[in-house]
């Protein structure tokens, strides 16, 4: 079993603990912890990227770019 878990750092108390304890009772198990990058952030971080975004952006508010919405239903 894999769980996954996304919190911030000041929610971290006993009561987690005790619910992973639960989930998991008696075997072994990996933690690993991991900041979270913020995605938005990390696309910015590299000028070609930030560039092709914030134009793309751009276009869609001043209506350069034709935007097709499909309804899921559609689609299958």
């Amino acid at each position: 079993m894999q769980v996954a878990y996304t919190l911030n750092a000041n929610e971290l108390d006993i009561n987690f603990l005790e619910s992973i304890k639960q989930l998991f009772q008696e075997k072994s198990i990996n933690i690993s912890v991991a900041q979270n990058e913020d995605e938005t952030d990390y696309l910015l971080s590299n000028p070609t990227n930030a560039s092709r975004l914030l134009k793309a952006i751009n276009n869609i508010e001043n209506h350069k770019d034709k935007l097709i919405h499909k309804d899921l239903e559609d689609l299958g």
